[in-house]
């Protein structure tokens, strides 16, 4: 029987579902619509690796190669190390059998945990499910009620330093080697040294027409660029912030943050680095983690000292909480450049400063692959004044990341390399295809981009185009050695399709980034057509500055094999509204992606299942969802509003009302008919029924794997709407 399969994620997602779902179940029962949940956050999917839970990921990944996938993602958390470790912790507290997460496994059993830990950390879901290209838009309801109800993207001020600095050279974009197989093969990495040859990756299969891509960051390099940016930020007295990727560049980018870390801190580690070393206390898992394992130092009063005092006299750093005292350097998965550049740019390019204040940064981004993106936004906002939502285009995006397109940095073929040598990726035959010389500590990283994504990609990007008559610009580097290999396929692959009358070029991301803003300017739409980084990057930059956030995309995952994923968007504010929710009662979490999403996952049921009252469900859902904008009822921004779950009743009120009022579905109608009337007679009693609870802490009873009864007692406080949905 066919099925939708709502899952479970993390953090604000997850308290919104415990909200939403059963208004969601609810209904589609009514239509005779089956509705499935699967857990797949980080606290299951590490029970899952001990055998301690049924590994629901698995099980959607082998769905989602069948026709019959019907899968409704919500955002989870692409656990760090350090928020892998804080869920194991609490799972272990919880009762759990599961071992500490090894730093230096020295035995089998510390290896195996280790080996199954990393199978959990990170983008560790999103390469699983997607077995099929991204298409994320605005939805025209979303964008029109951000023409006519506007927020505000700050102007930078008259001389605003604001700035990106990136390497340029000797880095992941400048090293890059790529080739694309002749016919099938297996690959193995190995590194050569004058100790021997070590083999760091064998049984690599791989498919005729794949690409391969292998390249590496020079850690002298890298650290001689910090010091430099450090310098500079203290010459301009202006903030220093970094932004990488820490969550899906699993491996790559906290090893890179490290390098931050003790850059910044460079006179503290050069004293006590010994020491930090013997505690385990890595500068990769951030500041934050370091200081809180200092008591155990027998030393670790004069080592905190030593860090307070680096940070008093050192550039001023960014911070993600100056209350708290939380800088851009406590956490590695605190600043993600995917939602912290935009969020920047909107703010006229300040950040916030130890005292609360904003002021202008030097945003590092080490790695030039897609720094000059930022930079190209920042400077014609510089020249031309604020993007405005009342008047400006806007940018969707197709992207490739089917079958693990481009998984850059996170996967088991990235590696800190321990000595001098040479880095080769070998065919079965034993003819090297890419080498790199290295040195000790630089990060080497190899990918892989399947043929058919590119082509479905090709294709994705062309009927985009030939639907909404807007340019498709795919936003490739001639110059970088990945790129010319996807450049190649795209040539190959365009004459596949009528492209007639249509607008499609290539253009280099700083290039693409500078045309689409500035056909933004003028009212004009521009698809972006990306790679898998950008793909993440460009569905935060552009609809932060259209929008004022991410969640409110639609994002359709078309699936290769002919089911759908759809996806509601982006969590990266998430963490932020927990707390609230445990300090405040309030979760401003808004959940309008969860409804775009829905829409497509009905109307594929009804193609599924031959049910045209899943079709019912999906239209009156889209009118309701209109209505909800139009009406403005998504979260407020402060106590007494209507929060998440008040957004919720709403939605659930105005497409009970579009269901009794259709036409399409006698009994349907007939059926919703009494909850309308009794939703709409009772809203002043609803609303006040969850304002009422607001103010006062909560407790849910965890974090990364919460109670259930709590929890659900939390976010479904009216007593009036419960009685309501259960009289459906």
């Amino acid at each position: 029987m066919p099925s939708i399969i709502y899952t479970h994620t993390d953090e604000a997602p997850l308290l919104a579902t415990y909200s939403f779902l059963p208004i969601v179940e609810a209904y589609a029962a009514k239509a005779g619509v089956n509705v499935e949940t699967r857990d797949i956050s980080v606290a299951a999917r590490i029970l899952a690796q001990f055998g301690l839970a049924d590994d629901a990921l698995a099980e959607l990944g082998a769905l989602a190669k069948t026709p019959e996938a019907n899968i409704v993602k919500l955002p989870n958390v692409s656990a760090s190390v350090s928020q892998l470790k804080a869920a194991i912790k609490e799972l272990q507290e919880k009762g759990f059998d599961i071992p500490s997460y090894p730093e230096s496994p020295d035995n089998d059993a510390e290896r195996e945990a280790r080996a199954k830990y990393d199978k959990v950390k990170g983008s560790a879901v999103n390469p699983v499910l997607r077995e099929g290209n991204s298409d994320r838009r605005a939805p025209a309801s979303v964008k029109n009620y951000a023409k006519t109800h506007p927020h505000t993207n700050k102007p930078f001020a008259e001389g605003s330093k604001t700035s990106v600095a990136t390497m340029g050279d000797h880095d992941f974009a400048s090293n890059e080697k790529s080739v694309t197989m002749p016919t099938d093969d297996t690959l193995s990495i190995v590194l050569e040294t004058a100790e021997g040859t070590t083999t760091l990756k064998d049984g690599l299969a791989v498919l005729a027409g794949e690409i391969v891509d292998a390249t590496h960051m020079d850690a002298a390099a890298l650290n001689a660029f910090l010091a430099k940016t450090l310098e500079q930020a203290k010459a301009d007295d202006v903030l220093y912030s970094v932004h990488l990727k820490a969550t899906m560049m699993k491996v790559s980018d906290p090893i890179i943050f490290g390098h931050v870390v003790k850059a910044y801190f460079a006179d503290v580690f050069e004293k006590y680095g010994d020491d930090l070393a013997a505690a385990e206390l890595s500068p990769n898992d951030g500041l934050g983690g370091i200081l809180s394992g200092l008591d155990a130092l027998p030393n670790g009063a004069e080592i905190k000292a030593a860090f307070e005092e680096a940070l008093a006299n050192g550039p001023r750093l960014s911070y993600v909480n100056s209350d708290k005292g939380i800088t851009n350097l406590h956490v590695p998965s605190d600043v993600i450049i995917d939602a912290s550049m935009p969020a920047m740019i909107r703010n006229g390019g300040k950040l916030w400063g130890a005292d609360g204040g904003e002021d202008d940064t030097l945003a590092v981004i080490p790695d030039s692959s897609y720094a000059g993106v930022f930079q190209a936004v920042i400077d014609d906002v510089k020249a031309n004044g604020p993007l405005d939502p009342a008047t400006i285009g806007t940018v969707p995006n197709v992207g490739l990341m089917a079958q693990a397109a481009e998984e850059y940095g996170s996967h088991d073929k990235t590696f800190e390399i321990p000595a001098d040598g040479t880095v080769k990726v070998v065919n079965s035959a034993g003819e090297t295809l890419i080498e790199h010389e290295v040195g000790a500590g630089d990060i080497w990283r190899a990918c892989q981009t399947k043929d058919v994504p590119v082509q479905d990609w090709v294709k994705l990007a062309v009927g985009r185009a030939r639907a909404t008559g807007s340019p498709a610009i795919f936003w490739l580097n001639e110059e970088r050695a990945h790129d010319r290999e996807i450049i190649k396929k795209v040539n190959a692959y365009l004459p596949e399709h009528d492209t007639e009358g249509l607008d499609i070029r290539i253009m280099a991301p700083a290039e693409a980034a500078a045309f689409s803003v500035e056909r933004m300017r003028k009212g004009e739409d521009t698809i972006s057509v990306t790679g898998n980084v950008l793909r993440d990057y460009n569905t935060d930059l552009f609809p932060i500055l259209e929008l004022g956030t991410s969640a409110k995309m639609l994002s359709v995952v078309p699936l290769i094999a002919g089911g759908g994923l759809f996806e509601t968007g982006a969590g990266g504010s998430a963490p932020k509204h927990v707390q609230q929710l445990v300090e405040e009662n309030y979760l401003r979490w808004d959940s309008l992606g969860e409804f775009f999403a829905l829409v497509p996952a009905f109307e594929k049921y009804a193609d599924q299942a031959d049910a045209p009252a899943a079709k019912v469900l999906a239209d009156a859902l889209d009118r309701a969802t209109g209505t909800f904008l139009n009406e403005n009822r998504s979260p407020g921004r402060k106590l007494g509003t209507i929060d998440n779950r008040g957004s919720h009743f709403y939605l659930a009120l105005y497409w009970a009302e579009e269901l009794a009022a259709q036409t399409d579905d006698a009994s349907l109608a007939a059926a919703f008919a009494p909850l309308a009337k009794t939703l709409r007679e009772n809203e002043s009693v609803i609303a006040e029924e969850l304002i009422a609870v607001q103010g006062s802490p909560v407790d849910i009873g965890g974090y990364y794997a919460v109670d259930a009864e709590k929890t659900s007692a939390v976010m479904r406080p009216s007593k009036t709407l419960n009685e309501a949905l259960a009289s459906l």
